[in-house]
């Protein structure tokens, strides 16, 4: 069994004295800093974009160049998204790097596919926590859980695991244990996750809310049911929470009839074959170069998939199911 942290495996003395240079000022980032300051490191900011770089001066942070944060300290916590990475790596941190530095990843894709191979004499982490920063943030300032993966790909300096336990503390990725897992498997995880479940889900929602309408049922009675309600998120949330097994059974009895007399329509070899294929498309960095190519060429391809799924009629009736719920809601005052 991977090993498992929890807050009591983290010392912030290992911190002791030390800033954290984060390069990058976004959703996550944005989150990142707020939780790192409040668990009492100072954290300076590196920006190469300006909007992001006053943002985080508004907020009480210091701001500067990527290049000049990296400098300011052996503790540099890299929060760019994964496509802008590799490029704000190698012209503002990698010439810069010295002996025992400490680089943070939050996410194993470029260490996976070899964007970015961090030099033999640097200290080289993963802390992932498993959601976007929105949820790190409010998970932080409510003391909710936060499950993280962790890993340690370079030890050089010898105290790579106590500074990235003592960081992922004071990110509060703790709070819910870290997994230790290598960044090759965080990064296959999670695309993983992306590329079936996420997609999976999202046609099969789409195509029977499509049906119902076609068969008669109004498309706000077919949008509520289905998922605009909330009962679907509330399943998938009691889901983590106890166990999908668990959950299943808190279920009445009528539901969990429908559901264990007609599982099996959906388990079929098509559907095993589906998921086998987009895992080895991932494996052998496939998507990784699809992914560089679409990006690097100006995302022409996601802008025509947006499209192309926006012009579908539902869309109509789902804005104008979320308004007729919604204003039920209380107004303040």
């Amino acid at each position: 069994m991977p090993a498992f942290f929890t807050e009591a495996s983290a010392d912030l003395k290992a911190l002791a004295g030390l800033a954290v240079a984060q390069i990058g000022y976004g959703d996550l980032g944005n989150a990142a800093a707020h939780n790192l300051r409040e668990s009492g490191l100072t954290v300076i900011i590196g920006s190469e974009d300006s909007r992001q770089a006053d943002a985080a001066r508004m907020a009480g942070f210091e701001a500067m160049p990527a290049t000049d944060a990296a400098a300011r300290s052996p503790i540099i916590l890299l929060a760019e998204p994964d496509e802008r990475l590799p490029s704000i790596y190698f012209e503002h941190v990698a010439q810069g790097l010295r002996v025992g530095d400490t680089l943070i990843f939050l996410s194993g894709y470029c260490l996976a596919f070899g964007l970015i191979e961090p030099p033999p004499f640097v200290d080289a982490v993963l802390i992932a926590p498993r959601g976007d920063g929105e949820a790190l943030r409010r998970a932080y300032q409510h003391g909710t859980n936060t499950p993280s993966f962790i890993a340690v790909e370079q030890d050089s300096s010898g105290k790579a695991w106590q500074r990235a336990l003592a960081l992922a503390r004071a990110l509060g990725a703790l709070r819910g244990g870290a997994l230790e897992v290598t960044a090759q498997q965080e990064a296959e995880l999670r695309l993983f996750s992306q590329q079936t479940l996420l997609p999976a889900l999202h046609c099969l929602i789409t195509s029977a809310a499509e049906l119902l309408i076609r068969e008669g049922y109004p498309p706000e009675a077919s949008l509520l049911e289905l998922y605009l309600s909330g009962e679907l998120a509330r399943l998938l949330s009691q889901g983590a929470e106890r166990g999908l097994l668990n959950a299943l059974e808190r279920m009445p009895q009528i539901a969990q009839y429908s559901v264990l007399s007609r599982i099996e329509r959906f388990t079929d070899s098509k559907l095993t074959r589906l998921l086998e294929h987009a895992l080895d498309e991932i494996r052998q960095g496939k998507f990784a170069q699809e992914w560089t190519s679409e990006y690097v060429n100006g995302l022409p391809r996601l802008a025509a998939l947006r499209n192309r799924r926006a012009a579908q009629a539902l869309w109509q009736h789902e804005e104008r199911t979320r308004q007729m719920r919604d204003s039920a809601m209380p107004k303040d005052g």
